[in-house]
């Protein structure tokens, strides 16, 4: 008795994501952007203003194409008092902006992903 297993399957499955490689990167590239962009605005909206400067501060930096190769974005606050904020103190509370933008965005990320991945199979 034996085992009989057919990798046709898997044949066919290796040329199509070789063949989408290209265009995958690309739409997925696009969703990093739109959800890093979105995250930026949301945190925008969401952080506490005194003077203007820690929301001005907040900002997105990507690196990389997603083409061919990893992309990364960074999206964040360069005012220095911006985990105080956050985070809070020993004295005062959190008024958290990054952590709840962050937190809005991913789920549609995620499902932007997932349609790709549908797309591709």
């Amino acid at each position: 008795m034996g085992i009989s297993i057919d990798t046709s399957e898997l044949r066919e499955l290796a040329v199509t994501l070789r063949a989408s490689s290209g265009r995958v990167g690309a739409q997925a590239a696009s969703a990093l952007r739109r959800t890093a962009y979105a995250i930026e605005a949301d945190a925008k909206a969401l952080a506490p203003v005194d003077t203007g400067n820690l929301r001005s501060s907040i900002d997105t930096d990507i690196v990389g194409d997603g083409r061919h190769g990893a992309m990364t974005a960074e999206i964040g606050p360069s005012a220095d008092y911006a985990p105080y904020v956050e985070f809070g103190t020993s004295v005062s509370a959190g008024q958290a902006f990054m952590g709840p933008a962050f937190e809005r965005q991913v789920p549609g990320f995620e499902k932007a992903i997932e349609q790709i991945v549908d797309n591709i199979l």
